[in-house]
């Protein structure tokens, strides 16, 4: 690698459906929201805090979103920043998408030295409490839960990974939530989020697989609510602001992994806000 190449940093969901205008916000709240008081690291969730820290650290960052117009906002902040910044369209739930894109962030940017993992989903979460029970989830929420959970970071991984074992260094890093420690039953206004155990295990297969040729993968365990414009309007949020979670400082750890040196790589870390128990 050139010592003049900027490294680059992808963020496959760069943007929340928690932000001002996303699908959770308008579904929580039935509306848009006004985000203007809000800090700039703040409102786009973990995926656009991540985004910012990277670029503020000097790499090119590339926001991946199934729409470009849900992004532009954080492009623009991120370039008045004074930061490196490019939209490119991604669909996880199509394979070709996810090709196309690569293809793209390859050709415009070269190979990402940083991939942040960071897909969520919204579907189960307008399910009624007499639909909690599996018999009554449709299968197409599932497909999509899977599509993003557990395909998807399988499909991006063969994307960067190649490039990454044969430079010998590259990290690899997923965003993942407390119910990928272990099976737990969906509850009302909940997304279907057990197939994000599969999202775990394949970190850790990927941990085994890749870690002795330079690469760095880990899971991140993001055990809490996140600030964004859609949860801090939440009545708990309201209540109880202690529990909600500063998406810049997970930002920070998301950028301490990848600085970590090889002699001590973390492969599973998991944040907990002070004033609640570590979920297990």
């Amino acid at each position: 690698m050139s010592s003049t190449r900027q490294p680059v940093a992808v963020v496959v969901g760069a943007t929340s459906k928690w932000q001002a205008d996303g699908r959770n916000t308008r579904l929580a709240h039935g509306k848009v929201l006004d985000d203007r008081d809000l800090p700039v690291g703040a409102r786009w969730g973990v995926g656009g805090a991540i985004a910012q820290k990277f670029a503020q650290e000097g790499f090119a960052v590339v926001l991946t979103t199934r729409h470009a117009a849900n992004a532009e906002g954080l492009e623009q902040a991120i370039r008045a920043q004074g930061g490196t910044s490019r939209i490119v369209e991604l669909d996880l739930v199509s394979h070709a998408s996810i090709s196309k894109a690569f293809a793209t962030i390859r050709e415009g940017v070269g190979d990402p030295d940083v991939l942040v993992y960071n897909a969520g989903y919204l579907e189960g979460r307008d399910l009624p409490p007499e639909k909690e029970l599996l018999e009554h989830v449709p299968v197409e929420i599932f497909e999509t839960a899977q599509h993003v959970a557990s395909r998807g970071p399988f499909l991006v991984a063969k994307e960067v990974l190649p490039a990454m074992r044969q430079r010998g260094a590259g990290s690899f890093l997923i965003s993942n939530n407390s119910s990928s420690l272990r099976g737990r039953k969906r509850l009302t206004g909940q997304s279907l989020y057990y197939p994000r155990v599969m999202m775990r295990t394949l970190a850790q297969v990927l941990t085994e697989e890749y870690s002795e040729h330079g690469v760095h993968v880990a899971n991140v365990v993001i055990d809490g609510l996140i600030d964004s414009p859609g949860t801090r309007a939440l009545p708990r949020a309201q209540k109880q602001p202690e529990i909600v979670m500063n998406p810049v400082k997970i930002a920070e750890a998301f950028y301490y992994l990848h600085t970590q040196d090889r002699s001590c790589w973390t492969h599973e870390l998991q944040l907990t806000p002070f004033s609640t128990k570590p979920s297990f």
